[in-house]
């Protein structure tokens, strides 16, 4: 009994936090939802109307194809990457902990609001990266003033914060039984041929998680794209966080702005459930039938 309650002694913090930093506002959002409220005077409950009128705004439904579109060419490269850089850090090569760390760094400054405006000037038209591309003859790239090129330069910041991922990766590749591989190059199995055959499905409980994690950042994801491009050309870097803050914070719309979110709040939810549901078809778990 002691140790129980000194063991809630320890979560109490967590558990406050949770509480009023979480779940009052998840809750107080659908309520301000249902209402037209601007921060100054009291909530006028108004039912559905924010709803209908968000499936009716073109600007909220550019928003959500915009999101998906970055959502969907965004975390299969930022996956693909990460697992790339995991295989070839599994390996024992000199000062290995070194380059671990390295490829770890993009991920812990990545959402920083300096490195954001710092690739801002990278990729500006007369910035480092088309200077860079002037050494091979290369046209200056209209990165920020195109709608393909914004779009673009917010992936590559998005794919290269893949060292949380990266690291998920490598333990995983370090729990697969490495007889398999030994058995396999008997057998005449080629490296790729192991990848595939022995790497990938074993490791599919990882790649599960990490797509799971990686759909719901980039459904979410505000700070690059929100100082890099701001709306981008002919809103095509216009996401439905930054929709939401508009409203919520430069328009002070907070009932339309709740809605809003809580209707990403359903998309998100939904994706994760057809993953979930649909995960039996291709996730390989080494105790399934135990």
């Amino acid at each position: 009994m002691k140790n129980s309650k000194i063991g809630l002694l320890y979560i109490l913090p967590w558990i406050i936090g949770m509480v009023f930093l979480t779940l009052y506002p998840f809750i107080n959002a659908l309520f301000i939802s249902f209402t037209d409220y601007n921060l100054v005077r009291e909530p006028n409950f108004i039912g559905f109307a924010n709803y209908a009128k968000l499936f009716k705004d073109k600007d909220f439904l550019g928003t959500l194809r915009q999101t998906l579109k970055y959502t969907v060419i965004t975390v299969p490269l930022q996956l693909a990457f990460a697992l790339f850089i995991a295989f070839i850090l599994n390996f024992k090569l000199k000062a290995i902990n070194f380059y671990r760390t390295a490829y770890y760094v993009p991920s812990l400054l990545g959402g920083n609001v300096a490195v954001a405006v710092l690739w801002r000037f990278l990729f500006q038209q007369d910035g480092f990266i088309n200077h860079f591309l002037g050494i091979f003859g290369v046209s200056p790239v209209k990165w920020l003033s195109s709608a393909s090129g914004a779009m673009a330069v917010i992936v590559l910041l998005k794919v290269w914060q893949f060292g949380s991922a990266m690291l998920i990766f490598l333990a995983a590749l370090k729990d697969v039984p490495q007889d398999l591989y030994e058995a396999a190059s008997v057998d005449g199995a080629t490296k790729s041929y192991s990848f595939f055959k022995i790497t990938i499905p074993l490791i599919t409980p990882t790649i599960f998680f990490n797509l799971v994690m990686q759909l719901v950042n980039a459904f979410q994801e505000f700070n690059g794209p929100y100082l890099i491009t701001k709306k981008g050309p002919l809103n095509s870097t216009y996401l439905t966080s930054m929709f939401i803050y508009d409203n919520a914070f430069q328009l002070f719309n907070m009932g339309y702005a709740s809605a809003a979110s809580w209707i990403l709040f359903l998309i998100i939810v939904s994706v994760t459930v057809v993953l979930f549901a649909t995960q039996d078809r291709w996730v390989f778990y080494s105790d399934k039938g135990e």
